[in-house]
């Protein structure tokens, strides 16, 4: 994930959708390609500051729409 460093940056400002995690952290899902999304899970400290726990890249969405919707990008 060294490489997408940018990309990880931009999906948790940007994302297309944020779901809820079981112990408090966000679920910032963006699609890079057709069918291939990045998945960055974070935890917020404050408004400015928080970290990246893990990312990773996904084909399948339909699991992580199993989980609780807190934000969705209008189209």
């Amino acid at each position: 994930m060294a490489g997408y460093y940018f990309e990880v940056l931009e999906t948790v400002k940007e994302p297309e959708a944020i779901y809820g995690g079981r112990m408090g952290e966000y679920i910032a899902v963006r699609e890079i390609e057709k069918g291939k999304y990045l998945v960055v899970v974070y935890r917020e400290l404050s408004k400015e500051d928080g970290f990246v726990i893990t990312a990773f890249i996904t084909r399948r969405r339909k699991q992580l729409e199993r989980r609780r919707k807190i934000w969705q990008k209008r189209r």
